[in-house]
């Protein structure tokens, strides 16, 4: 463990993975925040955390406006990365647009997905939608017995390198200032009348004062919020994801399909990509990341030797779990100021969609955090307000 160089700062991040790092990024190259930042990272090799599992896929299919735009500035980043950075020696990050094709097989869904085009393509979107026919003329290996339809856009949706942003954004902001600290915070101290934050307690003993504090703690941020006396509907879920050759390969690149099953397949270079839920899919422990090996042979498998019937002859080469941030309530993002302890700020529960809105809503926080509001993108939506009265924040397009 280490120990802060200072007893007091004005920004103590918790958490120091992607969006630790990405509201540290933005927080510490705006010129109007003249303030001191410390990030605490309870582990600096960050080989648990949901950034070192993501997929890195990004993309603009979303039913809710809002995450349009979210989605919209992240492609934007990519594309723009080395300005963004100002820094000669930073690299090209390519966003690999393969595309996402969103499967209906019945009229309802297919019906939702036609409604949700519409909105994409009023806000720039490339998003299409496909009958069966004109899906299988632009890629004949599905089998499409029983599919209606589907979504598709070929236009900044794909996947991308999130590990050398995630990279960037550390590097940078440790350039730009902010600290980066090997530790954990134990215990967080609230003011006599509940309505401040005013110090977290570390594991190496230091007692540390802040004027805000950014709960950045991905599956952990419900065990976070409690050190506060505060709750948020966040848990660890757990999400699989395998590597597989075929024998016989696809003669041209595998749009991230989302097959109507819940599971998802896409091209990984030489090799593809798939992965799914649970069908029984329970909070888990922090440090559970065991791997149920049925889940490939009893559902991904079949599925994808079904749709893509080249996929029959396949090689498994490498799989893994992770943990999506999952919030149970709408599964979308709590971001912003507790609505009684107004220091204390969510960046929570973005159940899935964290990598690829990670530069919109780290900008965005960082913003609140300077000027007391939001002004590139109004992300007021996704405020904790919702959660206290009810109301559900509606995207239907969350895998």
């Amino acid at each position: 463990m280490q120990t802060p160089q200072k007893t007091s700062y004005d920004v103590v991040i918790v958490g120091g993975a992607m969006y630790g790092s990405s509201v540290a990024w933005w927080l510490s190259r705006n010129p109007d925040f003249d303030g001191s930042i410390l990030v605490v990272e309870r582990d600096p090799t960050y080989e648990f955390s949901s950034t070192s599992h993501t997929n890195s896929c990004i993309r603009q299919q979303f039913s809710a406006e809002v995450n349009i735009k979210i989605s919209q500035f992240g492609a934007e980043f990519i594309h723009g990365f080395q300005e963004f950075m100002q820094d000669d020696e930073a690299p090209e990050i390519v966003l690999q647009s393969y595309g996402y094709l969103y499967l209906a097989d019945n009229e309802a869904f297919a019906a939702t997905l036609k409604d949700s085009q519409k909105t994409q393509q009023r806000l720039g979107a490339g998003t299409k939608y496909m009958t069966a026919d004109e899906i299988h003329a632009a890629y004949p290996f599905y089998n499409l017995d029983g599919i209606i339809g589907g979504n598709h856009n070929l236009i900044n949706e794909g996947y991308f390198d999130g590990g050398t942003i995630f990279d960037w954004w550390r590097r940078k902001a440790r350039a730009q200032g902010a600290e980066y600290l090997h530790n954990e915070v134990l215990e967080i101290t609230k003011n006599a009348t509940g309505d401040r934050i005013e110090s977290v307690t570390l594991a190496s003993g230091d007692v540390v004062s802040c004027g805000m504090l950014v709960n950045c703690s991905g599956p952990r941020g419900a065990h976070t919020a409690r050190m506060a006396g505060l709750d948020i509907p966040v848990e660890p879920r757990k999400r699989y994801t395998f590597i597989f050759s075929a024998q016989t390969p696809l003669d041209r690149d595998l749009p991230l399909t989302i097959d109507p099953s819940g599971v998802h397949m896409r091209s990984e270079g030489k090799y593809y990509l798939a992965g799914c839920p649970p069908d029984d899919d329970p909070a888990v422990e922090f440090d559970d990341f065991v791997q149920d090996h049925s889940i490939w042979e009893e559902k991904v498998w079949p599925t994808l030797a079904n749709r893509v019937p080249a996929f029959e002859a396949i090689k498994l080469m490498n799989s893994w779990a992770g943990h999506y941030d999952y919030n149970v309530f709408d599964q979308n993002a709590i971001i912003g100021p507790h609505t009684r302890v107004s220091n204390f700020i969510f960046v929570n529960g973005f159940s899935g969609h964290g990598l690829q809105q990670s530069p919109a809503m780290g900008r965005g926080v960082a913003e609140w955090i300077t000027y007391g509001e939001y002004r590139s993108l109004d992300l007021s939506s996704f405020g904790f307000e919702r959660i206290e009265n009810r109301d559900t924040f509606v995207e239907r397009a969350v895998i």
